[in-house]
């Protein structure tokens, strides 16, 4: 059987434009949430490629198919644990602080942090792809803040083996592509 990478992440934060990138294979994609309902595999050589659903808000479907699709990934990482070389957490490093301070402030984990949490304590190896770095004025800070808030101290660059600035549409992967060449 195949080790598989596996992308996943908030609905609409380029995991499907980040799969293409990496794998070649045109998926699906959308500029609203929750385009993607299923996981897409690709094998390349040893290793299986897999664009999970994303998760959170997803516009227009009904909340039980967003809970259903929610306790489908939980099952599929917990199930397939054993296979998964990767976990990439794709975040959009242009949003991820004010969303996840809009949760705080409401005293509620954040999914992106919960998430992350989740994957470690499966004892999963995980890569952060902070994604739209194009769009991040102070990109250093950025991931600064970023890092601490995933409970990783500051500087950011001391995580190059699990955080990658990166900018999928514009083929800008080259930290990720690292990050997984030292995985497999």
């Amino acid at each position: 059987m195949n080790k598989e990478i596996v992308l996943i992440g908030r609905s609409n934060v380029g995991k499907s434009t980040l799969f293409t990138q990496l794998t070649g294979k045109k998926v699906r994609i959308g500029r609203r949430p929750g385009v993607t309902i299923r996981p897409t595999k690709v094998n390349i050589g040893k290793i299986t490629y897999v664009d999970m659903p994303g998760y959170g808000y997803m516009k227009g479907l009904p909340k039980k198919i967003q809970d259903e699709t929610k306790d489908f990934i939980v099952h599929y990482f917990e199930d397939n644990q054993p296979n998964i070389t990767l976990a990439i957490e794709v975040i959009d490093a242009s949003s991820f602080l004010e969303i996840v301070d809009r949760w705080e402030l409401r005293d509620e984990i954040p999914l992106d942090l919960e998430l992350f949490d989740f994957l470690h304590d499966l004892g999963l190896d995980v890569a952060v792809a902070a994604n739209k770095m194009d769009r991040v004025s102070e990109p250093d800070k950025t991931l600064d803040l970023i890092a601490e808030r995933l409970g990783l101290l500051a500087p950011w660059r001391q995580w190059i083996d699990q955080v990658a600035p990166i900018c999928a549409k514009k083929r800008e992967i080259k930290p990720l592509r690292r990050i997984i060449q030292s995985k497999t």
